[in-house]
Parts: C-alpha cells; sequence; structure tokens
C-alpha cells in the first residue's frame, strides 16, 4: 500500500492507523498547491479531487476519504479492535464521530489554512463555529472515557487527534475544554502517534 500525504494534515490519521497496524506501506509527499508529489507525479491522475490523503492499494485502486479509508485499514486486522464489527450500534458510533470529524470539526478548522488574511468579522464568525465544535468533543469526553468511544483506542480517534492537534498550529488554548486538552496529551503520547509525528517531522525523535 501506498499512502499520499501532506506533513500534518488530515492524512495523518491513516499514518497512524497503519502504524498501529503493523501493517507495510509506504509513503510519498504532496504538494497540494502545486499538484504534484514528491516524484514529480500528477496527484490529480491519482486523486482527481486533489486533497490528501489517498491510499492506492496493491491491485491499483485508490481510495480517497479519511472515513473510508480508515475502516477499511481497520477492517483488515479485526482482531486489533479499531472498528467495531459491521452492523452493530457501536460501528454506527464510530462513523458518527468519523463524520463529525470529517463534516463538522476539520471543515470548522480549514479557513486558519487558506493563506489569507481574515479580518475582525471573519475571525468572529470562524472563531464561534469552531469553539462550538470543540464544545461537541468535550461534552462526548465529559464522562471521563479515556477515548471518544469509551476504553477502546479506534480509528475515530486517530482522525479525532489529528483534527484537534491543529489547535496547536494555530495557538489556540485548550483551557476552557479541559477533558479535550487531556485527551490530545494522552494520544500524542501513544507509539503509533508519536512514530507518525517522526515520520511526518512534527516531533524529533528522542535519543535512545
Amino acid at each position: 500500500m501506498k499512502l499520499y500525504f501532506k506533513p500534518g494534515a488530515c492524512s495523518m490519521a491513516s499514518r497512524i492507523v497503519l502504524n498501529e497496524l503493523g501493517l507495510a506501506f509506504s509513503a510519498e509527499k504532496v504538494d497540494t498547491q502545486s499538484g504534484l508529489t514528491e516524484t514529480g507525479a500528477d496527484y490529480r491522475q491519482i486523486n482527481p479531487k486533489g486533497y490528501v490523503p489517498a491510499l492506492e492499494l496493491a491491485s491499483g485502486a485508490v481510495l480517497t476519504e479519511n472515513p473510508a479509508i480508515l475502516q477499511f485499514l481497520a477492517d483488515r486486522r479485526p482482531d486489533a479492535g479499531l472498528a467495531p464489527l459491521p452492523g452493530t450500534v457501536e460501528r454506527a458510533r464510530l462513523q458518527e464521530w468519523l463524520n463529525f470529524t470529517a463534516s463538522e470539526l476539520h471543515k470548522a478548522f480549514s479557513p486558519y489554512f487558506e493563506g489569507r488574511a481574515l479580518d475582525d468579522a471573519e475571525k468572529a464568525t470562524i472563531e464561534a463555529r469552531l469553539t462550538k465544535r470543540i464544545g461537541d468533543v468535550e461534552r462526548g469526553l465529559a464522562d471521563g472515557r479515556s477515548v471518544i468511544l469509551g476504553d477502546t483506542f479506534s480509528v475515530a480517534d486517530a482522525y479525532l487527534f489529528v483534527v484537534l492537534n491543529w489547535s496547536r498550529f494555530i495557538g489556540l488554548d485548550l483551557s476552557p475544554w479541559p477533558h479535550v486538552g487531556a485527551y490530545l496529551d494522552r494520544l500524542s503520547q501513544r507509539p503509533s502517534v508519536q512514530q507518525a509525528m517522526q515520520q511526518e517531522g512534527l516531533i524529533v525523535e528522542k535519543a535512545a
């Protein structure tokens, strides 16, 4: 398998899961501005949508969209427990959080990465939308659960971690949401997450 990624972008969720499952894969960086991969390939020939992630399978088939890729990977190794069994209420809960992260939380962060200055009115609107969505996550964690589905790390956590971690890049103080802050700190220490951040150059590997 080959993962097409951009460092620190939502594609890192797929890398975390690949690491968590111990699946063999290669990775190729994408410049989404130029539309080229690091080997000079036209990325739109791989994923016509132009954004990451994309996962190329050994068959040559290409999957896109985080919720689809993450569930596909989890189902490759059901014994690892990264996704509840299909057809269960628990699987639907996983899909709830994957879809919320993709359609609401991810999109609420997007204006901060558009590469343009925001006027005061825009900032106020964008901040209100983002804080509302982080509040949704806070309520989801408010019962003291360690991960978003309860007690077992899932692919929903991989995606939710990556998006919430963008708060550090935009300088957003998470202290108004203590459960979210603690969740982010907790997951940032997970070996598969540490490995992914090292692989994408977000943190420096600690000396032995």
